[in-house]
């Protein structure tokens, strides 16, 4: 194995640490994975011990029996403290408040006369922001070497019994006969029954710093004046408790905090704990006295003060960077202790899936690999193309997603994570934190963008071919292409959505541009009125990290990354305070009101346009609607209760239509409606065939995600730069409009797109009225996603004093954000690589085109390529694209605690719960527009064509 050896602070000969895998980040992915195992432990020891049918809840995955645990202890620094060893509160006479919890060892609540080593951890409390964290166990070392071997050894013998001895055989082919005996003969040795936990003499078995540039192991022992231990109880399964309880209201419980200098690598090692610090090597060297109070354990305040300190979550990063913990073990500590605590206060999840789901669905994997070489997927029989999409899924989970987050790499030392504030648990947060209780800023506001493809950053061709005549040549629409089988509230319907999912920040333009060179003979004027240039500047996002050649790297997400309805609710509290009257949102007679610009005033209005504006007035009459009716039937709930469960109820009903509406009006195929109902709902209940199926190999797919609980499969959840470009969907948009009579279908006005857009689309939006608006739309086409129809009016568009060619730009970001290109992008996805022309597209005119630009298939850009493949039959967009759809449009729901485990009655109400699951797209509109009621399909949604109002010759309905 490749090692990455990094020194720290002193001289390489000294002292280093190793990193698994060769480097912190390789590191880490391990560590998260031996998270997931700790998690899987809990799991199979709450298994075991509810085995007789009373449920038990997951307990810590080591130390669950607390034995003493108090609140009322101190830690006093030695006077004559030696004077290397006074770092940060390391002081001579310095005195901190402790608790202190000691325990057994094991992960079950078991006798303490079981035969077990014992721990203890303390936590010294400098102020309000800074404690320390030490944990300590009754044997000087580790019976394993490392976090590997740790977790591994864990999961061997997390069961008794007939498994411990299969978990045996897995550590025997895992690391060899001698490292599993040596295992298994250390934890045999140390396990025993103490007489008293006061008694026993504490080993911290991993390394810390001390200060700037010395590793330590530190011990409590005994202080010398304690009494001896009782024999051990036969019979008293509590009786270390009871003991020290007794030893404790007879007088003072004291132990000294010694330390033992490193010597050099060969007696001292950081990485090995499996080697112990012998005493004749470094002397410990006592530095401090933990006094613990006498007192009475045993009254009812004493009692409930232990309970909540048996509630806390210690971690050994927990500290101050003057003592660092060190050492392999140490490191996966911080992601484990975490994971387990989290387990263990039900803000995260782990559920193994069935053993059958585990082998038939490996052999489904295989099987299907070979069937889709020959037959694509969406040519087979219905519901053997449903199972081949659950399988490939699975698939695309495990090898495509990245997590680009740079933080804590190396581990660092961190205050005590807080306790998520009350009101963060039955309601959204406005920046996404708090989603995910157990990792606050996961998909917040400023969160990365993540990766389903590694990123491809290639400067050489940023500009080549040049994205002015790519856009020219490929994109340019010739004539409108319609999409027959959609109207345009679909069109507008996923720009509402991307707007709440993703919005790169970027630079005023003149800050960080940048420039796109012009085609010979041509020029672009970049600002409003500004002078004609031969280069096209755009202005330039904000990077959170470059690369060495200057390229950027990582962006993040001004948005949150959750499906939260932030387009209507915003993103802060000041565009909150704007939109809220109450719980109620802000209306001017039924309409969105105007901002200081003349614009209407929503969660996120950039891009604006009619389309954007009916959907933002649709779903804030909607909001008010939910509100009025929680008011009505929950008189009791403040104004604040109100608002917060309507924007849940509002969110949740939004996520739910393009679900199980949108996406099956757009990709209009039969096993992708089955299979995205089934995302919300689970099969239905009269399909026994697809039942079976996914029951055999996915069971967590028999219900219905919002009826399973989070999970982020292993990578932290955030939108990716990959999805970002397969929703670039600007052909959707007409350039010219039609708008009719609701009642007698005449013809009100003809309109371009830029007619509607920006500061007019208000004017246009109260003079149709919201009715005619949603028939116009619902009884036009948007354009096909295809090349040769980019809108005319997005090529020449203005914005914030910017002049933007909206498909230069889209080509130039996919490129510099290192999204690979087409035939990467497609190979990443596990498509067959293309090698001629020919197998992108079956039109000979498109093939030539594509020839004329490019140098070769391999340069194609991602977005061109997109457009340019023949999708299957009845999709609107490619099934390349359709990959990161079906991986991502699951991953938006499964990790959502609001949308799985937080989608119960007591979170959004019993009537909200009914308000997502029996309204539709349809029901919405009906309820604010009533007189639709006859246009909109009756069989499909609300985004597939609308029937055209008859007029008679008086102009009414016949």
């Amino acid at each position: 194995m490749i090692q990455d050896t990094r020194p720290v602070a002193v001289p390489v000969s000294q002292w280093r640490e190793t990193y698994l895998g060769g480097s912190p980040e390789a590191e880490r992915r391990e560590f998260e994975k031996m998270a997931r195992d700790i998690m899987r432990v809990q799991t199979t020891v709450r298994k075991h011990v509810s085995r007789h049918g009373v449920p038990h809840p997951v307990q810590r995955a080591f130390h669950a029996k607390s034995t003493l645990a108090v609140d009322d202890a101190e830690l006093t620094f030695d006077p004559l403290l030696p004077e290397d060893l006074r770092v940060g509160l390391a002081q001579p006479g310095a005195t901190y408040p402790a608790t202190v919890r000691f325990s057994n060892a094991t992960g079950r609540n078991q006798p303490d006369y079981v035969p077990d080593f014992r721990g203890v951890a303390v936590r010294i409390v400098v102020d309000d922001d800074t404690s320390i964290d030490l944990l300590a166990t009754n044997f000087p070392v580790s019976h394993a070497r490392d976090a590997r071997q740790f977790v591994e050894f864990a999961r061997a013998t997390a069961k008794p019994g007939l498994s411990t001895a299969r978990g045996a055989a897995r550590l025997v082919r895992l690391f060899g006969v001698r490292e599993t005996v040596r295992m298994l003969r250390n934890v045999a040795n140390r396990k025993r029954k103490p007489g008293s936990i006061a008694t026993e003499t504490y080993w911290s078995r991993g390394a810390i710093l001390w200060g700037p540039a010395l590793p330590v192991r530190y011990l409590l022992r005994p202080a010398p004046d304690a009494g001896p231990p009782p024999a051990p109880s036969d019979a008293d399964p509590d009786y270390l408790s009871t003991e020290a309880a007794r030893r404790l209201a007879a007088s003072d419980i004291r132990f000294e905090l010694c330390v033992q200098r490193f010597v050099d690598d060969i007696v001292t090692p950081v990485e090995d704990t499996a080697t112990e610090w012998r005493e004749s090597d470094s002397s410990p060297i006592p530095v401090a006295t933990l006094r613990i109070r006498q007192t009475d354990v045993t009254t009812t305040e004493r009692q409930a003060r232990a309970a909540a300190i048996d509630r806390l979550a210690f971690n050994p990063w927990d500290t101050t960077e003057d003592f660092r913990p060190l050492g392999n073990l140490n490191r996966a500590r911080k992601a484990a202790y975490d994971a387990s605590a989290a387990h263990r206060a039900e803000t995260r999840w782990h559920s193994d899936p069935p053993l059958r789901n585990r082998a038939l669905g490996a052999l489904a994997r295989r099987a299907f690999a070979v069937v889709n070489r020959r037959v694509p997927w969406h040519r087979l029989p219905v519901r053997t193309a449903v199972l081949n999409l659950d399988v490939f899924r699975a698939v695309l989970r495990e090898r495509n997603l990245i997590d680009t987050d740079p933080a804590d790499v190396p581990p660092r030392p961190r205050p005590v994570p807080p306790e998520p504030p009350e009101e963060v648990r039955l309601a959204r947060t406005l920046d996404g934190t708090h989603n995910d209780l157990s990792a606050p800023t996961m998909g917040a506001v400023g969160a990365p963008f993540g990766r389903n493809l590694p990123a491809d950053y290639r400067p050489d061709l940023f500009d080549e071919p040049n994205p002015v005549t790519v856009s020219r040549e490929l994109l340019t629409r010739e004539q409108f292409i319609p999409a027959k089988s959609l109207n345009m509230l679909a069109a507008a319907w996923i720009q509402f959505q991307v707007h709440d999912w993703v919005n790169h920040a970027r630079h005023r333009l003149g800050v960080q541009d940048v420039t796109v060179p012009m085609p010979p003979g041509t020029t672009w004027a970049s600002r409003t009125g500004g002078p004609q240039e031969n280069v096209m500047r755009i202005s330039g996002n904000i990077s959170l990290r470059d690369g060495t050649d200057g390229t950027q790297q990582l962006f993040a997400n001004a948005a949150s990354h959750w499906w939260d309805g932030s387009e209507v609710y915003g993103c802060d509290a000041a565009r909150l305070a704007e939109l809220r009257d109450g719980p109620r949102l802000r209306l001017d007679s039924g309409y969105l009101p105007l901002d200081l610009k003349g614009q209407e005033l929503t969660g996120f209005n950039d891009s604006w346009w009619l389309g954007l504006s009916a959907l933002h007035t649709l779903f804030a009459r909607e909001h008010n609607t939910v509100c009025d009716e929680l008011r009505r039937a929950y008189p009791g709930l403040s104004d604040e209760r109100v608002f917060q469960t309507a924007r849940l109820v509002v969110s949740a009903l939004i996520a739910k239509i393009h679900t199980v509406e949108w996406t099956p009006a757009i990709l209009a195929t039969e096993p992708i409606d089955l299979g995205l109902k089934a995302n919300w709902n689970g099969p239905p209940s009269q399909d026994w065939l697809t039942k079976l199926g996914i029951w055999l190999m996915d069971v967590h797919a028999t219900v219905g995600i919002p009826e399973t609980k989070p999970d982020h499969h292993g990578v932290p959840y955030s939108l990716t730069e990959d999805f970002v470009t397969v929703y670039r969907l600007h052909p959707l948009i007409p350039d010219n409009y039609l708008f009719k009579s609701h009642t007698t279908d005449e013809i009100l006005c003809t309109r371009q797109f830029l007619d509607i857009a920006g500061e007019h689309a208000d004017e246009h939006m109260r003079s149709l009225g919201l009715d005619n608006t949603m028939y116009s739309f619902g009884t036009s086409h948007p354009g096909a996603i295809t090349l040769h129809n980019y809108p005319r009016a997005l090529q020449s568009l203005e914005r914030d004093g910017e002049h933007i060619d909206l498909s230069v730009v889209d080509i130039v970001r996919t490129r510099r954000r290192g999204v690979p290109r087409y035939n990467d992008f497609r190979t990443g996805l596990h498509k067959p690589r293309l090698k001629h022309w020919e197998q992108l597209s079956d039109n000979p005119d498109v093939v030539r085109q594509l020839r004329n630009v490019y140098r070769s298939v391999d340069e194609v850009d991602t977005m061109v390529g997109l457009f340019a493949e023949t999708p299957p039959e009845g999709f609107g967009f490619s099934d390349t694209a359709f990959r990161i759809f079906i991986l991502m449009a699951s991953r938006r729901i499964q990790s959502d605690r609001f949308l799985t485990v937080d989608f119960r009655p007591e979170v959004y109400s019993p009537l909200g719960i009914d308000w997502v699951q029996q309204n539709t797209m349809t029901s919405v509109i009906l309820r604010h527009c009533p007189e639709l009621a006859a246009l909109l399909p009756r069989t499909l949604s609300a985004f597939a064509p609308w029937r055209t109002a008859t007029p008679t010759q008086n102009g009414q309905h016949r």
